[in-house]
């Protein structure tokens, strides 16, 4: 059967009384329900703090304990989404310099599906991108720099239309770029290979879409895996069943990605503001640990040495 509808009051009673969640400001719990939704709050950091098997909270959990892990959540999104900012900025460049480079600046390149990698497996996704770069360059309205560039001069060059993309159609461009136009760019990142930064990308849009749709990020888990790097070995990382236990679908994949792909202030930076946002929520809470956190994060207990190695 579906759950019926509740109200707030209805809502913190059950959890109250049937859930044993224990509830300090029943008023302030209130609001926050108003605020966030019982969906994306109860519903999204609950785990940690309930039994699995009898849905009973325990070890004098509370719904402050909860909402805390969302907001320490919500801090490590507007962290996380700083920097893939900063690596789509860079990759938005790199595209449209080396395309323009081979191909010119006229609107006409990037509108030929000779340009890209035209094989039978590839010619419908080139075609629906085509379809998408044609309707920024010469019909979508809502960018004024691109609308300047068509009234103007009747051509939008890629490094001004680049910038109209998502994340994911960055992505798609790159995957259908000839592999020579893909190794160029690809060489702008120390320890990298076309196909890794192709995986990357693909990966890095889950992410992306995660932190914008303001979705739980720290137990996050992806469906495909990130590639095997140096560093999973240098770190020691174990193995299971001949796959690395950290670093392939959690976020501690993405740390490592962003290892390869910022800057090494940036990556310092981030790894900073990581650690003390992860240590300033151990130190506040009762009821999670370094430990715990860290497991849930997908994290090794020496993930901390990461800056120790080159790449």
């Amino acid at each position: 059967m579906s759950k019926p509808f509740l109200t707030y009051d209805q809502q913190l009673d059950k959890l109250l009384y049937e859930k044993k969640l224990l509830i300090n400001d029943r008023t302030a719990a209130k609001e926050l329900l108003r605020s966030i939704g019982y969906f994306s709050l109860i519903g999204g950091y609950k785990a940690p703090f309930i039994n699995p098997m009898t849905r009973i909270y325990q070890n004098n959990a509370s719904f402050e304990d909860i909402y805390a892990l969302y907001q320490f959540d919500l801090l490590l999104r507007e962290l996380v989404f700083k920097y893939l900012c900063i690596i789509e900025c860079k990759i938005r460049q790199l595209i449209s310099y080396h395309f323009c480079n081979l191909h010119g600046e006229q609107q006409a390149a990037y509108l030929s599906s000779e340009n890209f990698n035209l094989t039978k497996r590839n010619a419908a996704d080139i075609s629906r991108l085509i379809k998408i770069l044609s309707y920024q360059a010469n019909k979508n309205p809502h960018h004024n720099y691109v609308v300047h560039q068509r009234q103007l001069y009747h051509n939008v060059p890629l490094w001004v239309l680049i910038n109209t993309l998502s994340y994911g159609q960055l992505s798609m461009f790159y995957t259908l770029l000839p592999f020579k136009l893909q190794s160029n760019i690809s060489k702008n990142f120390l320890g990298i290979n076309e196909r890794h930064l192709e995986c990357y990308l693909k990966i890095l849009t889950l992410f992306r879409n995660v932190c914008a749709h303001n979705e739980r990020l720290y137990s996050f888990r992806i469906h495909i895996d990130f590639p095997d790097t140096s560093l999973h070995k240098k770190l020691k990382i174990p193995k299971m069943h001949g796959h690395y236990k950290y670093g392939k679908r959690d976020l501690f994949g993405l740390v490592i990605a962003f290892r390869y792909l910022l800057s090494n202030n940036d990556f310092l930076e981030f790894k900073r503001s990581l650690n003390k946002l992860m240590k300033k929520h151990i130190e506040s809470s009762t009821q999670i640990t370094e430990n715990s956190l860290l497991k849930m994060m997908g994290f090794p207990n020496n993930w901390k040495n990461i800056t120790r190695f080159s790449i």
